[in-house]
């Protein structure tokens, strides 16, 4: 097959591979040419080894139009039941404000945007998370909070890692669980004390401590039953024990009853679903974890913080970003390395709209609703659970409870069966009197609806005095100044304008493919008949949402080559825990209690090791070889060390130095033969999908990103999704579904919910679906093309580190300066910032060797952006020059005052070495399109120093 034959060859072709790969075909040709190639088949050829090639094209079925896939997705949309959600346990039916899904939820700038490690060119963005984290502390009356987290329960074993190792005193002691914790939320803590073989007891917390050495407690307000009760003396009680104390709060909840903070808890947990984000069938939504002072260091995730830019501004940036996991590997304590930074916006954003106000009124509606339906039920005779609830009703109904549920469900309306003799029923801001009516004829109440007219006239049940709330909360000017429409509107614009996203340039980063994230693909996920579903609702109702996942799953398996998926993993970091903890129960089931060794190259990605440590492996490092690849006499010498406990060897291809090692097979055998099990890391899959499968090479469990290679975009550092795959021996090991009690000897569950972050799968789905498996494969040659033309344009201006066969790379390239640096004081860090002025996000820096930029053009960028990216690297090397022949003095020069903001290039005391003109248009193009970033330079210790960690007031910028 020649370049013409593929690539946009078609003239006129509107196929959806087509709009999705960037070069044309002329422009193949000319990037071909230039790499001495005749065709885009003799580039592959050389570039991947013949011996990992698959022989048989993707078992897919043929490519489908945009126009037929939104057709298929509307079918399988239409087999899904929409119905009022009443089942509660965590999730709840929301309203999203038009302006905030229109303008956040769909809106490129938003949801295109990576994480935000540039913090210069990310203000909009980390501005919103600094509001959702205040928000957190504002509700629960801590003074840290994060920047998100995956979903509660995952958040709740965070915080009880958390516990257990800043409670040193108590640190071989138990960890012991609320009876009334949300079932999913102690399925999934289970699961981790099991890999880290720790004590967890689930007690009833409201009659007392367990006897015993206690490290720390977890109590849920308001409980899964709805209880609501006062946690003070039992938090007072473990304090005297030497116990920590973890709070699981709905936020909500908060607006009317006393924090956790003011209580004495340490830590607070929860999730912000409800506010504002669509259910989306369990996920993604965004958690959050607060904590007192003295906590902020060991607090997992990404922490938004205050410091200043070079000319004094205030400005944000991620705190503390030495806790990094990708930093810490094996000494990390998490393995977190993303978060939900979109649908954390989009909580923030629900807060700012509604104001303190409003959700104190969603609160009071939300209660009044239960409370009247509490009323007419106990006047029928039936009984409750508990009697000081907040928005849920945990009803006695003996024998009866399937029968009110199935009446319930008759009238469109689902309730949580709990058992037989318990129905569970939760209201929300949607709730309404013939909501209450239907409910309430569910139960046999006859007259119902009459009794239920008004959900504001509830008498009794009132929240106990001495549990209101009495503390302020979102005092600050953004939560009290964007109530009209008009105001939101221009808030969000105004936000998304500091920022650089995928709608606006390419993102080169390595290593975090960033290619288009189609609209045809993103716009089922806002389809109430995908969005609105309860992840706990009936099967019958879900059939479109079941199709869907396990035709993705078994796509994804095709893909790869293995036997088995799950997608459930709601992050990549997630992915890698559950394909190790595959790995670890198959050997504990094999006898081999003994495999506990890790082997990972020191090249990996900083997660692999934090999360074998998180499995309950030991991590041994494998050396790397000058050439990028793994040192094979390391390797023998660590098999030969530990052969009796190899577990597996992690692994990522091609490798994290973007170079196709030749040497894969070898490296599985080895493992292989000494009983030990191989982990490919699927960060890179970009580079292989269509030509070479990790299942049929070697790998016995691979985790896939679907935020990188299948589309679903980063979010500004979340939503991701991490599913993984394993060969046929390790499928009885893939993880179980945490809200079923038989997981128990299944899979250990990794997320609360079965499908995980299931409401961004048709992305994933569409993407497949439209590109069929030759624009799959397509796509992967296009992105070698790619790197590799910009590989050669480079390498004479900034030498390219690794390479593989006839000189070339895979999907990425290593830029190295590290010569350069020496020789000028220029660093990598100077380039990244200077590209800012061109209007370019930087690639990753210093990943993964220190000095370097790791560059990724993907295939969705055509030949003109590309070479605007070179033309802006050269005209950069021009400037190094220019330091190094004296034109001005580093400290002085573009590169180290880089980036310009508009304020500093207006100025009328500019005294710089260079123009104006030199600073903010270094090339002619930017004359006519300029991004300016809004801050200059920011000092990053400064920020860590004295750390400011929720909004600052108004007049620290008015200064």
């Amino acid at each position: 097959m020649t370049a013409k034959a593929n690539l946009a060859t078609r003239p006129g072709s509107t196929s959806f591979a087509d709009r999705h790969i960037g070069p044309r075909r002329n422009d193949a040709e000319a990037m071909l040419k230039q790499l001495g190639y005749g065709s885009i088949d003799d580039l592959v050829d050389a570039a991947v080894p013949a011996d990992i090639r698959q022989q048989e094209p993707l078992a897919l079925p043929a490519a489908r139009s945009e126009a037929q896939v939104l057709g298929d997705l509307r079918a399988l949309a239409a087999k899904n039941v929409t119905a009022v959600q009443m089942i509660g346990q965590g999730y709840y039916d929301t309203i999203t404000p038009a302006v905030i899904r229109r303008n956040v939820v769909e809106d490129p700038a938003w949801y295109t945007a990576y994480t935000p490690y540039q913090p210069e060119i990310s203000q909009g963005r980390l501005e919103a998370l600094l509001n959702f984290q205040t928000m957190v502390q504002d509700l629960t009356a801590l003074p840290i909070a994060n920047a998100s987290l995956l979903d509660e329960a995952t958040a709740v074993a965070e915080a009880v890692l958390l516990m257990r190792r800043s409670n040193k005193s108590k640190a071989a002691g138990k960890t012991v669980l609320d009876a009334d914790l949300l079932p999913q939320t102690i399925a999934v803590v289970k699961g981790r004390a099991k890999a880290l073989d720790f004590e967890v007891e689930v007690a009833d917390l409201a009659a007392g401590l367990p006897d015993g050495d206690i490290s720390g407690i977890v109590l849920q307000q308001p409980g899964a039953s709805g209880r609501v009760f006062d946690h003070a003396p039992v938090i007072a009680q473990a304090k005297e024990r030497g116990a920590m104390v973890t709070v699981a709060a709905d936020l909500l909840a908060l607006t009317l009853i006393t924090p956790p903070g003011e209580q004495g808890a340490d830590i607070a947990v929860g999730n912000t679903q409800r506010f504002g984000v669509p259910l989306f069938f369990g996920g993604p939504h965004a958690a959050y974890m607060a904590v007192r002072k003295g906590l902020e260091r060991s607090l997992p995730g990404r922490l938004v913080g205050v410091s200043k830019d070079d000319a004094g501004r205030p400005a944000y940036r991620l705190a503390l970003q030495t806790r990094e996991q990708h930093i810490r590997r094996e000494k990390a304590t998490s393995n977190i390395c993303t978060a939900q930074a979109l649908l954390a916006v989009v909580a923030s954003m629900y807060a700012v709209y509604h104001g303190p106000e409003g959700l104190k009124a969603i609160a009071q509606h939300a209660n009044e609703a239960a409370r009247t339906l509490a009323g007419v039920l106990t006047g029928a005779g039936f009984s409750l659970v508990a009697e000081t609830f907040f928005d849920t009703l945990t009803v006695k109904a003996p024998g009866k409870a399937a029968e009110i549920a199935a009446a319930a469900e008759s009238k469109g309306v689902n309730l949580r069966r709990i058992d037989a003799d318990h129905v569970g029923i939760s209201t929300d801001e949607t709730t309404t009197a013939e909501h209450l009516g239907l409910v309430a004829e569910a139960f046999g109440v006859e007259g119902a609806a009459g009794k239920t007219v008004d959900a504001s006239a509830g008498t009794g049940f009132e929240l106990p005095e001495d549990l209101l709330r009495s503390s302020s909360y979102l005092d600050h000017p953004v939560f009290h100044s964007y109530r009209s429409e008009t105001r939101m509107l221009r808030y969000l614009r105004r936000l998304s304008d500091r920022d650089l996203a995928l709608d606006r340039t390419m993102i080169p980063l390595g290593s975090c493919t960033m290619k288009l994230n189609a609209t045809a693909e993103m716009e089922a996920m806002t389809w109430p008949e995908f969005a609105s579903i309860h992840p706990f609702a009936p099967a019958s109702q879900t059939a479109g949402w079941r199709e869907l996942i396990a035709g993705l799953e078994e796509r994804l398996a095709a893909i790869t080559g293995y036997a088995g998926v799950s997608i459930q993993p709601n992050a990549g970091s997630q992915g890698e825990y559950a394909g190790l903890l595959a790995i670890r129960r198959y050997h504990l089931a094999n006898g081999d209690d003994q495999r506990d060794v890790c082997l990972i190259p020191a090249s990996a990605h900083g997660t692999n090791a934090a999360s074998a440590v998180l499995a309950g492996m030991k991590v041994v490092v494998v050396a790397t070889a000058p050439d990028g690849t793994i040192d094979h006499a390391d390797l023998r010498a660590k098999i030969d060390q530990h052969a009796d406990a190899l577990s597996a060897i992690m692994i990522t291809y091609p490798s994290t130095h973007g170079v196709y090692d030749a040497d894969v097979r070898d490296v599985c055998d080895a493992v292989h033969a000494a009983g030990g099990q191989v982990y490919i890391d699927g960060a890179n899959l970009n580079a292989l999908v269509g030509l070479a499968q990790p299942g049929k090479f070697g790998g016995d469990v691979s985790h896939l990103n679907l935020h990188k290679t299948f589309c679903i975009p980063h979010g500004g550092g979340g939503p991701g999704v991490g599913p993984v795959a394993v060969a046929e021996h390790l499928v009885p090991f893939l993880p179980g579904n945490a809200a079923l009690a038989e997981h128990e000897g299944k899979g250990v569950p990794v997320s609360a919910t079965e499908y995980g972050s299931a409401g961004v799968l048709p992305i994933s789905w569409a993407y497949v679906a439209m590109m069929g498996a030759e624009g799959l494969t397509e796509a992967t040659k296009s992105a070698l093309l790619a790197a590799n033309y910009v590989a050669k344009r480079l390498n004479e201006h900034f030498p390219v580190l690794y390479t593989g066969n006839d000189g070339l790379v895979a999907h990425e390239c290593i830029l190295d300066l590290r010569e350069l640096t020496a020789k000028s004081g220029v660093t990598a860090e100077d380039v990244a910032k200077r590209l800012i002025d061109y209007g370019f996000h930087a690639p990753t820096l210093s990943f993964p060797v220190a000095g370097t930029l790791m560059v990724e053009p993907t295939e969705s960028e055509d030949l003109e952006e590309i070479e605007r990216f070179i033309d802006a690297m050269i005209s950069i090397r021009g400037e190094i020059d220019q330091v190094l022949n004296g034109d001005f003095p580093l400290e002085n020069s573009p590169l180290r005052l880089a980036p310009h903001t508009t304020a500093a290039v207006v100025s009328s005391d500019w005294d710089r070495p260079y123009t104006r003109e030199q600073a903010a248009f270094p090339v002619h193009g930017l004359q006519v399109d300029k991004y300016f970033a809004p801050v200059g330079r920011i000092d990053g210790a400064a920020g860590d120093r004295h750390l400011i960690c929720s909004c600052p007031p108004p007049e620290a910028f008015e200064n």
